[in-house]
C-alpha cells in the first residue's frame, strides 16, 4: 500500500511544484522545458530497457512482452488522438508543434482570456490522463522490487514539474486565480494513484499479470518519450541540447538501475 501513497505524493507534489513555480517565477521557457523533459525522458528510456522489459520477459517471454509494449503504446496514442479531437487544433496527427502549449494538446493560443483558459483546461485533462500509465509503472515495479518502484517515482516526479508549469501558465493567463490554478494542477497529478492501484492489483494476481503490467507501462513510457517528448524538444529548442541532456539522463538511468 505504501507505493499507492507514494504515487499520490509524487503526482501531486510534482505537478503542484510546477504550478507553484509558475506562480512564483512565471512560465518556464521552451528551452528550459525541453531540457527538463529530455533529461527525464533519457532516464525513462534506461529504466524501460534495463528494468521493465527484461523483468517482463523474465516473468513471461519476449513475445508476450512485445504484445504488452504495443498495447501500452496504443493506449497512449488513443488518448492523444482523443485529446486532439477535443482540442480541435487543426494540426495533423503527425505534425509537431511550435510551442509546448500546443504540444500539451492545448488549443491555439489566441490572446483572449477565454481561449487561454480553455487551453489550460484541455492541457489539464490531457496530462491527468497521461499520469495514469506512469502510476501503473510505479505500482507494477513496486510489486517486484521496492527500490525500482521508488526510482520510478523519483523520475516521474521530476518529469511532472514542467508538466505542472505547462498547465498552470494558461490557467492563470486565462483569468483563473493563482490559488485555483495550483489546486487544479495538484488534482491533475492525483490521477497517478489510479494507475498505481491498477499496477498493484495486476502485479498481485500472477507472474503473467506482473509481466503484462510491466510491458504495458514500458510501452506507454516509450511512446511518450520517443514519440512525443524528444521529437518535440528538438523542434522547439532547435539545437542539440535536448539530445545531450537525454544522453545524460540515459547514463544516469543506467547508474540508478545498479543501485
Amino acid at each position: 500500500m505504501t507505493i499507492i501513497f507514494i504515487s499520490l505524493f509524487v503526482g501531486v507534489v510534482g505537478m503542484g511544484l510546477g504550478g507553484l513555480l509558475t506562480v512564483l517565477f512565471g512560465n518556464l521557457s521552451d528551452k528550459m522545458t525541453s531540457i527538463f523533459l529530455s533529461f527525464a525522458g533519457g532516464i525513462m528510456i534506461s529504466i524501460v530497457f534495463l528494468e521493465l522489459i527484461p523483468k517482463a520477459a523474465d516473468y513471461s517471454n519476449m513475445g508476450f512482452t512485445v504484445i504488452g509494449l504495443v498495447v501500452g503504446a496504443l493506449m497512449v496514442l488513443s488518448l492523444n488522438n482523443m485529446m486532439d479531437k477535443i482540442s480541435d487544433t487543426g494540426q495533423t496527427k503527425s505534425k509537431l508543434h511550435e510551442t509546448y502549449a500546443e504540444f500539451f494538446h492545448g488549443s491555439e493560443m489566441i490572446s483572449s482570456k477565454n481561449s487561454m483558459l480553455r487551453s489550460g483546461m484541455i492541457m489539464l485533462f490531457a496530462i491527468a490522463l497521461h499520469n495514469i500509465p506512469e502510476g501503473l509503472a510505479m505500482g507494477a515495479a513496486n510489486q517486484h522490487d521496492v527500490t525500482l518502484g521508488l526510482t520510478l517515482a523519483i523520475i516521474i516526479g521530476l518529469h511532472n514539474i514542467p508538466e505542472g508549469m505547462a498547465v498552470a501558465a494558461p490557467l492563470i493567463s486565462g483569468g483563473l486565480s493563482k490559488r485555483k490554478a495550483v489546486t487544479l494542477t495538484l488534482l491533475a497529478g492525483s490521477t497517478t494513484v489510479i494507475g498505481a492501484i491498477a499496477g498493484v492489483i495486476l502485479g498481485g494476481i500472477s507472474d503473467l499479470a506482473i509481466a503484462f503490467s510491466f510491458s504495458i507501462a514500458g510501452g506507454a513510457m516509450l511512446y511518450v518519450v520517443l514519440g512525443e517528448i524528444l521529437p518535440q524538444a528538438i523542434v522547439t529548442n532547435k539545437d542539440r541540447v535536448p539530445i545531450i541532456f537525454s544522453l545524460i539522463g540515459i547514463v544516469l538511468g543506467m547508474l540508478l538501475t545498479e543501485l
